[in-house]
């Protein structure tokens, strides 16, 4: 197989066996990337959608404080600010955090992950006041805890993703 691709290449100066590894590298990463940003995002979306439903003045203003800041930056200023501002930390450079740290894989599936978690949490917040509405205009609305809320809060808007990402298919 390397042989056929390295007869393929061999008058090309440009893209060269070593070159096409190193963008092998890069897709192997990127994909790593997307992958659990999107996971991690999500797990924290589901939470953040619940609070944001909240009629707790302050929680409900945390979490649209941190949507709204996460959504209204390019993401290339958060990965500046994540990957080049945490260096200038006092005393990073010395602590248990800078092997992580100091790895541009980590930074950036930080902003990734916060970025990701942001959009998907006002995408479930938007469902879940979507799917209340629907559900207190079919029935009388019942007082219950808030434990017993927040687990129904959750399966509303599982179901409600599933069916959309049904009906759009």
């Amino acid at each position: 197989m390397y042989e056929t691709i390295e007869s393929l290449l061999a008058n090309n100066e440009i893209f060269t066996l070593s070159t096409l590894l190193g963008y092998w590298d890069g897709l192997v990463m990127t994909v790593q990337l997307v992958f659990l940003s999107l996971i991690i995002g999500l797990m924290l979306a589901i939470p953040l959608a619940i609070l944001r439903t909240s009629d707790n003045w302050f929680i409900n203003r945390g979490v649209w404080l941190f949507t709204y800041v996460f959504r209204g930056t390019p993401l290339l200023i958060q990965l500046y600010i994540i990957y080049y501002g945490v260096t200038y930390i006092e005393g990073i450079q010395d602590s248990m955090f800078w092997p992580i740290v100091k790895d541009a894989f980590y930074p950036c599936l930080l902003a990734f992950v916060l970025n990701t978690a942001a959009y998907t949490t006002e995408i479930f917040r938007g469902a879940i006041v979507a799917t209340l509405v629907v559900k207190l205009k079919r029935q009388k609305p019942t007082v219950c805890l808030m434990p017993k809320r927040c687990v129904e809060l959750f399966f509303l808007v599982l179901c409600a993703e599933l069916c959309l990402l049904i009906v759009t298919r």
